[in-house]
C-alpha cells in the first residue's frame, strides 16, 4: 500500500490574531490559581495543531515557575469570524525545573528508612520470596475424610522442621542478599578487610550461618570487633581476628622530676 501522507495544519489568520484574547485568559487562569496579580508575560509565538486550531504561548513571570509558559489553545469554528478558547494550561518549557519520575515505595524505599515505629506493607507477589510449604489434602486409613486433619499434621510437621513459614528466600532473593553482604562493608572489599592480617574464615569468634548460604556467610561473635552480631563474609576481616597478634612496645616514660623548692599552701 501507498505510504499515506498527512497534512500539515494550516495556521489559521483569524486563531492567530487573537493574542489578546488568549492574554486574557491566561491572565484570569492565573489569578485565580495564583489568588495574586497575573503573570503571563510576552507573548512567544503561535502555532498550528488543526484545522482552525491555534496554540498562543506567553512567558511566565512567576519566579517559581522560570522556564514554562502559559498555553492557550484557540479554535474557530467553521466560516465563523470570530475565535473562540478552547484551554488554558501552565506548562514546562525547556529547562524548567520538574519534579522526578514517580517511583513505587518499594523502589524508593532505602536501607536506613524504616524506623521503630515504621510497618511496611505486605508485598503480595514478591520476587524475593516463594512459598514455604504447600498444604497436601491427606485421606484417613477408614476411608473418611481427613483433610483438616492433614493439613494441622503438615503445618506442625513442617513447623518442627523449621520451614512452617508462609513464604521463604526465594533463589533470587538469596542472590540479592548474597550480593549485597558480600559487596558491602563487611565483605572482602571492605577497608578494614583490606588491611587485616587474617580473615574471618580462620577466626574462633566466627559463627558460621546454616542453609545454602553457609560456605560464604558467617556472624561475628567478637564484641571488640566492629563487625560483632552482624553478617560477615569468610573472607572478610578486622584487626580484633583470635589468632593474630600485635607485639606491644613499652611505652616511653618521661625522666622524674622532683622539686624540692617549690613549697605546697597550707
Amino acid at each position: 500500500m501507498p505510504a499515506t501522507r498527512t497534512r500539515r495544519p494550516v495556521l489559521d489568520a483569524v486563531a492567530a490574531a487573537a493574542v489578546d484574547l488568549a492574554r486574557g485568559a491566561a491572565e484570569d487562569v492565573s489569578r485565580e490559581t495564583s489568588g495574586g496579580p497575573a503573570t503571563v508575560g510576552e507573548h512567544l509565538g503561535a502555532v498550528p495543531e488543526g484545522d482552525r486550531v491555534v496554540v498562543h504561548r506567553f512567558a511566565s513571570t512567576d519566579p517559581g515557575y522560570r522556564d514554562w509558559a502559559w498555553t492557550v489553545v484557540v479554535a474557530r469554528a467553521s466560516r465563523a469570524k470570530t475565535a473562540t478558547v478552547s484551554e488554558v494550561s501552565l506548562l514546562p518549557e525547556t529547562g524548567a525545573v520538574l519534579a522526578p519520575a514517580w517511583l513505587p515505595w518499594d523502589e524508593r524505599l532505602r536501607p536506613g528508612d524504616v524506623g521503630p515505629h515504621d510497618v511496611l506493607p505486605r508485598i503480595v507477589d514478591d520476587p524475593r520470596l516463594e512459598p514455604g510449604y504447600t498444604a497436601v489434602p491427606g485421606t484417613r486409613p477408614d476411608g473418611g475424610d481427613g483433610e483438616a486433619d492433614q493439613d494441622e499434621a503438615d503445618r506442625v510437621a513442617l513447623w518442627e522442621l523449621g520451614l512452617g513459614r508462609a513464604r521463604v528466600l526465594s533463589a533470587e532473593g538469596r542472590d540479592d542478599a548474597a550480593t549485597r553482604w558480600y559487596t558491602g562493608s563487611h565483605g572482602p572489599t571492605a577497608e578494614q578487610a583490606r588491611a587485616a592480617a587474617a580473615p574471618c574464615a580462620s577466626c574462633g569468634f566466627y559463627l558460621r550461618l546454616a542453609g545454602p548460604l553457609s560456605t560464604v556467610f558467617g556472624v561475628c561473635a567478637n564484641e571488640w570487633s566492629p563487625s560483632d552480631g552482624q553478617v560477615v563474609s569468610v573472607d572478610h576481616g578486622c584487626g580484633a581476628h583470635s589468632e593474630t597478634d600485635q607485639v606491644l612496645e613499652p611505652e616511653p616514660r618521661g625522666s622524674l622530676v622532683l622539686d624540692e623548692r617549690g613549697v605546697d599552701p597550707v
